[in-house]
């Protein structure tokens, strides 16, 4: 089985490549928790999803941490990597979104997957339900792993969430609530100068899915019919919640969604970093992770 993780964005609201930067006075890296729990649960192959010009300081950083534990490979996610017959609009400078990061690995990935961020602490208990479900799945039945929104949230600004509709285990529905932030015993996200409760308790996806090699051939039409009906936008992204939405939509899939009762990290501000560094230090002294990740691989 494979990791794919989400590499290539440069966390503009972070202010750096976040990805490259230590959460732990070993110099350990959120990504090292990822594939250390991604390892442990019985994945064998690492993919990062990265620009082609990070490689060198990426590898040389990151992924040599691996090389002699796991087969890690690189993708690249490329503003013209483009169907045929579609060219950049003039303006346009970020890739196009997680749904088009994906795709970057469309060529090296030929067995069952999993997606993360690179950015995102997700718990060990993630990827156990990642890799059982991947051992079995056959094309078209995919996975996510679901959080509880209050345990995703920031104090320092709003965040952006995939707010899920799931029915007997299975997404229903999933949709993007931009700019949500937290107010005492209720959470709330604006829409325009309006604003609008969101349970606390509500499902939401963390960009943490499980697929079969097919789902490229799916989001490849998708990306497809997005640039077609946004030709010449110059910001609009392809995010991979509704690239899936659209599959289902579709009946062309379905989507399992276990719960994770784990709390997700993640550094979408610099004032976050404080708190993850204080939550993994904690997750080392109670011995769910060695004082130094990068020793050796659990059996």
């Amino acid at each position: 089985m494979t990791l794919l993780i989400l590499a290539a964005g440069m966390g503009s609201r972070y202010g750096g490549l976040k990805q490259l930067d230590p959460i732990t006075d070993n110099g350990e890296f959120i990504i090292d928790f990822s594939v250390y729990d991604a390892m442990v649960s019985g994945f064998d192959k690492i993919v990062f999803v990265i620009k082609e010009e990070n490689l060198e300081l990426f590898r040389e950083t990151i992924g040599k941490r691996f090389e002699d534990k796991v087969k890690v490979e690189y993708a690249f996610q490329k503003l013209d990597d483009l169907p045929a017959g579609y060219s950049v609009p003039e303006g346009r400078a970020k890739p196009w979104g997680t749904a088009q990061a994906m795709l970057a690995a469309r060529h090296i990935v030929k067995e069952p997957f999993a997606v993360i961020n690179a950015d995102d602490f997700y718990g060990r208990s993630a990827y156990i339900s990642l890799a059982t479900h991947l051992k079995n799945a056959y094309d078209t039945q995919y996975c996510m792993v679901g959080y509880i929104l209050e345990n995703t949230l920031t104090e320092n600004g709003t965040v952006s969430r995939g707010v899920c509709e799931v029915e007997d285990g299975y997404l229903v529905d999933v949709v993007e609530r931009t700019k949500i932030c937290r107010d005492g015993e209720r959470a709330f996200f604006a829409e325009g100068e309006e604003q609008f409760d969101v349970s606390l308790n509500a499902v939401v996806s963390m960009n943490c899915w499980g697929f079969t090699p097919d789902i490229f051939d799916k989001v490849s039409l998708g990306f497809e019919k997005f640039l077609a009906e946004n030709n010449g936008d110059v910001k609009r992204e392809y995010y991979l919640p509704f690239a899936v939405k659209e599959i289902m939509d579709k009946d062309e899939c379905s989507v399992r969604v276990y719960s994770s009762a784990d709390s997700w990290y993640g550094v979408t501000y610099k004032e976050d970093k404080e708190h993850v560094y204080n939550s993994l230090a904690a997750l080392k002294a109670n011995g769910t992770y060695p004082q130094k990740l990068n020793e050796k691989k659990e059996k």
